[in-house]
């Protein structure tokens, strides 16, 4: 339902533990220059640089004494960072790891490199593959020609090695949420030979590249204290997470690119309070948008 504009106040949602520490290890540097991106990654976008190995570990060191206990990696594309699988090695040592990559560049080589990193330690390396159609007409509309079966195939050589990765789709594939949609992406990868199939429907922020392509945000849809749920705004990524960029720090991975989103350059500069000023924050919280599970 469209509400009207409110007044009252913008919330202000406090960072109740620093649970979830994200990096944005390939700034905006893509391989891929997907036509709903919210950080309009591609491969000539740098209004964000790739994180180096020694700018990670600075910033694990200063996670390790605020209680961080799992790690995010995404960009633009993580595996264009030369130094991507010594990131995660080290991150490993230190806790759970995720990387959010389009599959494109894990070749057997890479994947078994990648399986020897998750067999040598006792935390978790979970991959997340991006996949945005049902079939190759759909998908490679939003992702680039050819991406589709690339991308299964990347699936397919990853769960044969023993690392079943986490199917991520975008609800620019409009039936995704449905249960029927979620089914056919079901069926599509026990069609590729992944038994125990696992699958995530994340919805569509109106910024960046989606901005241009479906429509950006209307001024109602901002949030006042007037909307808070009586649970608090506990729900939402920025009351137990942060972003790094090769900037700094950043309240949350989906506003690397509005200014007043960076909190500081150090951990210890982001921890205050945050005003959820922006559309997107609308967005976490009408759909409880979040990437940690």
């Amino acid at each position: 339902m469209v509400r009207s504009k409110s007044t009252a106040a913008v919330p202000g949602v406090r960072l109740s533990s620093l649970d979830t520490l994200w990096f944005q290890v390939a700034g905006t540097v893509c391989n891929l220059a997907c036509t709903h991106c919210l950080v309009s990654s591609s491969p000539t976008n740098r209004t964000h640089e790739m994180l180096s190995l020694r700018q990670v570990t600075a910033h694990l060191a200063d996670a390790a004494q605020l209680g961080v206990r799992e790690y995010y990696f995404t960009g633009g594309e993580p595996f264009l960072n030369a130094e991507m699988e010594q990131i995660i090695e080290a991150t490993l040592a230190c806790g759970p790891v995720t990387v959010l990559t389009n599959g494109l560049l894990i070749d057997r080589a890479r994947a078994e490199r990648l399986q020897r990193l998750a067999g040598a330690t006792d935390h978790s390396l979970d991959l997340r593959i991006s996949l945005d159609g049902y079939d190759a007409e759909s998908n490679d509309a939003v992702r680039g020609p050819g991406t589709f079966g690339r991308v299964l195939r990347c699936v397919a050589r990853l769960y044969r090695l023993g690392l079943n990765p986490v199917l991520t789709v975008t609800e620019v594939c409009s039936a995704a949420a449905s249960p029927a949609g979620r089914q056919r992406f079901l069926d599509l990868l026990a069609e590729t030979g992944v038994e125990k199939p696992r699958l995530k429907i994340l919805p569509l922020f109106r910024i960046g590249a989606e901005a241009l392509r479906g429509g950006a945000y209307s001024e109602w849809q901002k949030l006042a204290c007037g909307d808070v749920p009586a649970e608090g705004w506990d729900h939402l990524q920025c009351s137990s997470s942060r972003m790094v960029t090769d900037q700094g720090v950043w309240v949350c991975p989906i506003l690397v690119n509005e200014p007043t989103a960076r909190m500081g350059a150090r951990l210890d500069d982001a921890l205050d309070a945050y005003p959820l000023r922006h559309q997107a924050c609308w967005t976490c919280h009408v759909q409880g948008a979040t990437c940690r599970t």
